[in-house]
């Protein structure tokens, strides 16, 4: 019995576990996993990566058209420089 509460505990932690993304390395595949951003925003990441070098800051993202403060601090938790 105590196995399989702890199986389901698991399995209940797992569904709210969540990758953190790096926005300075990740593929187009990986940064549509964010939740928030999806292919096009996704692709305007990679593109202002590649015209403008490596983010500093997780707000420096607020200077690509679609990525305001409130998407910004939506996806925070789930990114990283």
């Amino acid at each position: 019995m105590v196995k399989w509460w702890v199986l389901l505990f698991s399995l209940l932690i797992s569904q709210y576990a969540i990758a953190i993304v790096n926005i300075n390395s990740a593929t187009l595949e990986e940064l549509q996993t964010v939740k928030g951003i999806g292919p096009s925003k996704a692709e305007a990441i990679i593109q202002y990566r590649n015209t403008n070098g490596k983010f500093t800051s997780i707000h420096e993202l607020q200077r690509i058209k679609g990525f305001g403060t409130k998407t910004v601090a939506k996806i925070e938790s789930q990114i990283t420089i």
